[in-house]
């Protein structure tokens, strides 16, 4: 269907996970396109989350500040931007963002196939400037197959549905000097705790954090704590650092992703809310217990990468490896904590435009305390 195709760019211009989640779609083309050249275009800033990774010859960033230049200063610095993607010439663009700049940069690049999900809003035509169109996904379909369903559509698909990020030896070796330094000796467990998300809507209790990282501590974890570099994170993490009644490792703020990613690795588990942080985890194969929101553990929730590959094997085509609409969800080696209330996932950004979430205020820290402890995750201490 696709001759000739010898260079793919895949757009996904999202967050941080968004872009981690499409590692199995861009496998997907890879494994159908062994000798193609692929090229991944994601926001600047997100780009770690798919360097060093075997599948990807090129990952290229979209500066977004362009768009707060003066018209011609813009104007010129986007034609500048696809002249670049063109003179690559592109043979297939996968669009798995969806919204309007992705399907103009997709058309503009020049590409003979240009693949993606059936507009949903937008401006009129938008369709037109693809040639390959698939059907929308059903709502609760997990990202990481919602991504993976635009190539699927089209007989381009992998066996292998794992998520995963690559750290360097350097990076590694930076988290090794830096645990070294804060006391924890190599091999000896701790968990990873980030509290925080950069919408705090997100966010569990400062006192029910406070309270589960104690109760870690105590029972003889080392725990290390880390948040993002806004501050807004930072002054959270520090309220609840003040709350505890032990001391945790900090590492608040002055972490890069490529290090949030080589800390996971050797962690005993990690522990958050949901974030980016909680993805990344994922995809190193540490534990992941997360707290969830307002936001659906069933597109949402962290990939387990040994689990995915019987459960599909077993289940066939299927939508999410997490089925419920809410409350505690465990999916291979991992599990999502969520109130399990009527409105659960409402999807907004706090209850009645508060920026606060009535379902992660009211969530008991007894009640995540035990969910941790029937998950038999202290038993982890021992190992």
């Amino acid at each position: 269907m696709f001759e000739g195709t010898k260079r793919i760019l895949v757009i996904k211009l999202r967050h941080i996970g968004d872009v981690l989640l499409t590692v199995p779609a861009i496998r997907a083309l890879k494994d159908t396109f062994p000798g193609a050249s692929i090229s991944a275009l994601v926001n600047a800033g997100t780009q770690d989350m798919l360097t060093l990774n075997p599948l990807i010859d090129e990952v290229l960033t979209y500066n977004r500040s362009l768009k707060g230049l003066p018209v011609t200063e813009r104007v010129k610095g986007e034609l500048g931007f696809i002249a670049e993607l063109r003179r690559k010439k592109f043979d297939m663009t996968v669009d798995l963002t969806g919204g309007d700049r992705p399907a103009l940069i997709g058309f503009a690049a020049g590409a003979r196939y240009r693949l993606g999900y059936e507009p949903k809003g937008g401006f009129a035509g938008k369709k037109l400037l693809y040639t390959h169109l698939a059907k929308r996904p059903e709502v609760k379909t997990h990202t990481v197959l919602r991504d993976l369903g635009v190539v699927r559509a089209f007989g381009i698909d992998t066996k292998d549905l794992s998520v995963n990020i690559y750290t360097s030896a350097e990076d590694d070796k930076f988290i090794d000097g830096l645990l070294a330094e804060k006391g924890v000796k190599k091999g000896e467990p701790f968990v990873h705790v980030h509290p925080t998300s950069r919408w705090l809507f997100k966010c569990w209790t400062d006192e029910g954090m406070a309270y589960v990282m104690d109760r870690l501590s105590q029972a003889g974890f080392k725990v290390v704590v880390t948040t993002g570099p806004d501050e807004k994170e930072l002054k959270k993490a520090a309220s609840i650092v003040r709350l505890m009644k032990t001391k945790p490792i900090e590492l608040l703020g002055n972490i890069r992703l490529k290090h949030l990613a080589s800390l996971s690795k050797r962690a005993a588990f990690f522990f958050g809310v949901d974030s980016a942080p909680m993805h990344i985890a994922a995809a190193t194969g540490t534990r992941v217990i997360s707290i969830f929101g307002p936001s659906g553990v069933f597109d949402w929730g962290q990939w387990d990468n040994r689990a995915i590959q019987g459960y599909a094997q077993r289940q066939g085509e299927v939508n999410s490896p997490y089925p419920k609409k809410s409350g505690v969800q465990v999916f291979g080696a991992n599990m999502a904590i969520q109130k399990d209330w009527d409105c659960v996932p409402c999807g907004k950004d706090g209850c009645k435009g508060s920026k606060k979430s009535d379902c992660l205020d009211q969530l008991d820290p007894d009640y995540v305390w035990k969910a941790l402890e029937e998950f038999r995750l202290l038993d982890l201490k021992k190992q």
